[in-house]
């Protein structure tokens, strides 16, 4: 094994149950974080963006720094994802007045624009492939507009579609759900199911926090959000603690 494959290798984790219960946990996280500091912290969905996007930039250059897989690192900036896609799709659909249809739709084209362009510069968009730190920057690139896009389409589906939050949870639930039979029972390409469920996971998050903070009168459970993401991060920890993660093989390792 050389030494490339193998920095590779002890960075990516191996895609999991627990890869998807944490997956799912983080986005929730995501949701209720980001509305805690824009909304109840009253610091406003373009401060809080900013702030959020620091913290991206950060860890992604820490994730990106190491030399082998570590899953706190991993996490954390994978939430960190998920909360600056929170202020982000919110800030384009409420502030700049896109709405939620027209935010999802142009999120929607600029993570097909960067699968196109990590594919077209390495060859592969697949989590098995990345072995250098631009495969990765596409790969963190490619996660937070899914994660953007996964609020905006969140939104959209409870508000404007209106069928509400438990609406949209059980919407996301069953196309996840599709997507769970097509790996086991179809020949799909695994890259092309694993993209599909990674952006789905962040919708199913976003109504899930929003049925756990938003008013009772707006559907919700008007729940704390400090306290909702307080027990996120406390399940998030023991799932961590609990069930130790394994880096991914990559190819030619």
């Amino acid at each position: 094994m050389d030494q490339t494959a193998e920095h590779s290798l002890s960075k990516v984790p191996e895609v999991t149950l627990m890869f998807w219960i944490i997956k799912i946990a983080a986005t929730t996280l995501g949701e209720t974080g980001g509305d805690a500091v824009s909304m109840s912290m009253n610091l406003g969905y373009l401060l809080s963006t900013f702030v959020f996007a620091a913290i991206f930039l950060v860890m992604v250059a820490a994730q990106v720094k190491v030399d082998r897989f570590n899953p706190w690192l991993y996490w954390t900036t994978i939430i960190a994802t998920t909360t600056v896609g929170t202020t982000l799709a919110d800030f384009a659909d409420r502030s700049l007045g896109i709405g939620y249809a027209g935010g999802a739709s142009v999120l929607f084209a600029l993570l097909l624009a960067s699968l196109v362009l990590w594919h077209r510069t390495l060859g592969s968009v697949s989590v098995d492939s990345i072995r250098s730190p631009r495969a990765e920057m596409f790969y963190w690139i490619t996660i937070m507009f899914s994660q953007t896009l996964g609020t905006a389409a969140g939104d959209w589906t409870a508000d404007t579609a209106g069928l509400g939050y438990a609406g949209g949870a059980i919407v996301f639930g069953v196309l996840l759900g599709a997507v769970v039979a097509a790996y086991f029972w179809t020949r799909i390409s695994r890259t092309l199911l694993f993209w599909a469920a990674f952006v789905l996971t962040r919708p199913l998050g976003a109504v899930v926090g929003d049925f756990l903070d938003k008013p009772v009168s707006a559907g919700g459970q008007a729940l704390s959000r400090y306290s909702a993401s307080a027990a996120i991060i406390a399940f998030i920890l023991t799932c961590i603690l609990v069930f130790p993660q394994r880096a991914a093989k990559t190819r030619g390792t």
